[in-house]
């Protein structure tokens, strides 16, 4: 028999991770960090759908942390086989698991000093840079279309799917040996059409089952090719006030869009000010490099940009790395662009400027992805009056501006395309990483395209599917 067990992101978005049984063995789809209030991220991050030994092994779609930052806690706990992904994946989160480690340590230490004083236990963060770098010591990187040996009766292919650098569609096909098989194709997180660097998602695969997300299953996002004209006007109005741009932005993927963007306004005159943008986050320094490694993965006007110099560089551009540096920042008047993870305000640097900037009218808060339930971004995506930042609460004076374009999700409409092809010869669709409202919303518009059976699995749930 072979089963689907759905243990993250099922009925939600982050901490994505799925579990195929078959034949005896037991691999993830992912092993993603849950992110949101701090005790129940706790619980759901130190959990799993089976003992972390049982697993033969992981399949990793793409290196958000969302999807990759439970890993170092998996192995932690006792797993030790192999992780498969792309090589700019495997690249990707090298970068980003020790970035979430040296996080984790350094959240864990703030709090430990509250904790102290109050007579509480100290916390224990969920994994270390040793536990990071045994993990990536597990991956096994895997080019796109070849297909691979994940556990005996188990192949899998990757498909770009256009989401982030290296991120991968994974069809999996299963044979008893005895001529038998079934496919079950997990779309990972699935990009845009027409995004800034990246190519296109590629088709899904056929399959008898599907796996796939939901993030905007019910939402129509704005168009890429109109995120250019609508962020030069937000910066222009901003640096005319003499106000600063505070965008929390994904280290890995959005950053590297908005340079890219940013690069090209100053070429083509767009701006009224050439302000300075400052790319404010260790992590962004380190995964741009992996960018500029992969240019495999590029689109062709990325390719074309970057044959003429550095397409994530320019002479507006400053890179910060340094503590002290990031300090200075604070004192820094505007006009000027922040740049600092982590995208959702949870954690990092985006603490600090957030609290330093948000009081002051002239300034603009810059939403530029997708805000989980119970984070920061969200409660500033719904114009809450005052926000918590370290335990202290701050008036929200800034404006507040949402830029969806930039999303690096498929929306509803590019779900519909990318899924239309297999109304009718999918057996099974199963919706996951999105709040129920959008699960809820894409499960209808599938039925309307045809899908016979399309599920919204709750958390722990076990289907059997062959």
């Amino acid at each position: 028999m072979a089963y689907l067990r759905f243990h993250g992101a099922a009925q939600e978005v982050t901490g994505s991770m799925h579990l195929l049984e078959w034949n005896g063995h037991r691999v993830a789809l992912d092993c993603g960090l849950f992110q949101g209030r701090r005790a129940e991220a706790h619980q759901k991050n130190t959990t799993y759908p089976c003992e972390p030994r049982s697993l033969t092994a992981v399949v990793l779609s793409h290196a958000h942390i969302d999807h990759s930052g439970k890993l170092p806690r998996l192995v932690k706990d006792g797993f030790d086989g192999p992780i498969f992904a792309t090589s700019a994946t495997r690249d990707l989160a090298e970068v980003m698991l020790a970035d979430s480690a040296h996080i984790q340590l350094e959240d864990t230490a703030y709090f430990n000093k509250k904790r102290a004083k109050l007579g509480e236990r100290a916390l224990e963060p969920l994994y270390d840079d040793d536990d990071v770098q045994r993990t990536v010591r597990l991956f096994r990187p895997m080019p796109y279309d070849q297909a691979f040996e994940v556990a005996p009766g188990v192949r899998a292919t990757f498909l770009d799917a256009g989401h982030l650098l290296g991120s991968a569609e994974v069809r999996l096909e299963l044979d008893d040996g005895a001529g038998r098989a079934a496919t079950v194709a997990y779309s990972g997180d699935l990009g845009r059409f027409h995004t800034p660097i990246l190519r296109d998602p590629t088709p899904l695969p056929e399959c008898d089952y599907l796996i796939c997300e939901t993030t905007y299953g019910g939402r129509r996002t704005g168009e890429p090719d109109e995120v250019r004209g609508k962020l030069a006007k937000i910066l222009n109005e901003t640096f005319d006030r003499g106000g600063k741009v505070i965008v929390p932005a994904f280290a890995v993927g959005r950053t590297q869009a908005l340079v890219y963007f940013y690069h090209q306004m100053l070429e083509d005159g767009t701006l009224r000010r050439r302000a300075p943008l400052y790319i404010d986050s260790p992590l962004a320094v380190r995964t741009t490099d992996v960018f500029r490694r992969h240019t495999e993965c590029y689109d062709r006007e990325a390719t074309a940009m970057n044959s003429h110099g550095d397409m994530l560089d320019c002479d507006r551009c400053v890179y910060i790395q340094d503590v002290e540096e990031s300090k200075a920042l604070h004192e820094k008047r505007g006009p000027l662009i922040i740049l600092s993870a982590s995208g959702m305000c949870e954690t990092g640097r985006i603490l600090h400027h957030l609290k330093n900037n948000c009081e002051d009218p002239k300034n603009t808060i810059l939403i530029v992805g997708f805000q989980a339930a119970n984070t920061l971004g969200r409660r500033l995506v719904e114009k809450a009056p005052q926000i918590k930042i370290f335990g202290e609460m701050y008036r929200v004076k800034a404006r507040v501006e949402v830029l969806n374009g930039l999303s690096s999700h498929a929306d509803a409409g590019e779900l519909q395309t990318l899924t239309a092809p297999l109304a009718g010869r999918c057996r099974r669709v199963f919706l996951v990483h999105g709040e129920p409202d959008q699960s809820t919303a894409f499960q209808e518009s599938m039925r309307k395209m045809g899908f016979a059976d399309v599920s919204i699995p709750a958390p722990g749930e076990r289907v059997e599917i062959a």
